[in-house]
């Protein structure tokens, strides 16, 4: 049977998601854990590969299971076996021809700023701490991004897309208590490019562009003209979204959860 589950981990405690022979993966730490419990090789899809630091609160992986196991030894025994900063949040069976990457029709990335004083160093790796933003003026300069275009002034360099288009489906910009969260959903998205989305924003949120600089920007498809690209350990996945099967839907990050109770997202 073909199972899906949903993964939850901290991205600083990684090189990435990606597999790598010489650095610690979340692909790598949870294809050993599933061996195990297999007793034979397993191999994971994933809904996307995220970078170095980058956080994932629903990453959603895919692997045919020979073995028969019930689901909750997919989430207990790999839990037992991965170390602390990845866990499996849920675990489900799918039709034999799910992937996660290929039928994923959205996915949803936050980034996280913290401008409240004082600073924390609880948050370091968790947000980017900041000088106070302007969230509204931010929220007002995202707004042209919405809809399908050609993103390549936030493109990233070393991207092997055949096509800079992408279709951003929502995208705000809110503040919960010291957070500013830029949320945004999109049927895929480039290399970086919420990262170069959220530097940019950033801008101007502290004032140093004005709002308009986005649409000339986007216009320009010119990522030398863009923002340098923000930290990694501000982004989070999500939520990613499958609309002809069912799964679990996403989780807010842990720092936002707590306000996603109380309806702010």
């Amino acid at each position: 049977m073909r199972v899906a589950l949903g993964i939850e981990y901290d991205g600083s405690a990684f090189s990435g998601y990606q597999y790598q022979s010489h650095a610690p993966s979340v692909q790598g730490s949870l294809q050993d854990a599933l061996s195990r419990i297999a007793a034979s090789p397993v191999t994971i899809h994933a809904a996307g590969r995220t970078d170095a630091g980058v956080h994932a609160t629903a990453q959603v992986v895919a692997f045919d299971a020979i073995a028969d196991r019930p689901l909750s030894a997919w989430i207990r025994g790999t839990n037992a076996l991965t170390p602390e900063g990845v866990a499996v949040i849920w675990a489900s069976r799918v039709p034999e021809d799910f992937h996660p990457r290929y039928q994923a029709t959205a996915r949803r990335y936050m980034y996280l700023f913290y401008d409240a004083e004082p600073v924390s160093p609880l948050l370091n790796r968790r947000a980017v701490l900041t000088r106070t933003l302007d969230d509204e003026a931010m929220h007002r300069a995202s707004r042209i991004l919405v809809g399908e275009q050609d993103f390549s002034a936030f493109r990233a360099a070393g991207c092997q897309s055949t096509t800079p288009l992408r279709c951003v489906h929502q995208i705000s910009v809110q503040r919960a208590a010291g957070f500013v969260v830029v949320d945004v959903t999109a049927n895929a998205f480039l290399l970086h490019m919420m990262r170069n989305i959220a530097g940019s924003l950033w801008r101007i949120g502290l004032g140093e562009r004005p709002e308009d600089w986005m649409e000339t920007l986007l216009r320009g498809r010119n990522r030398s003209l863009a923002a340098p690209t923000a930290p990694p350990g501000g982004l989070y996945l999500v939520d990613v979204r499958y609309p002809h099967v069912e799964l679990p839907s996403g989780r807010l990050p842990p720092l936002l959860r707590a306000l996603g109770d109380l309806g702010r997202f």
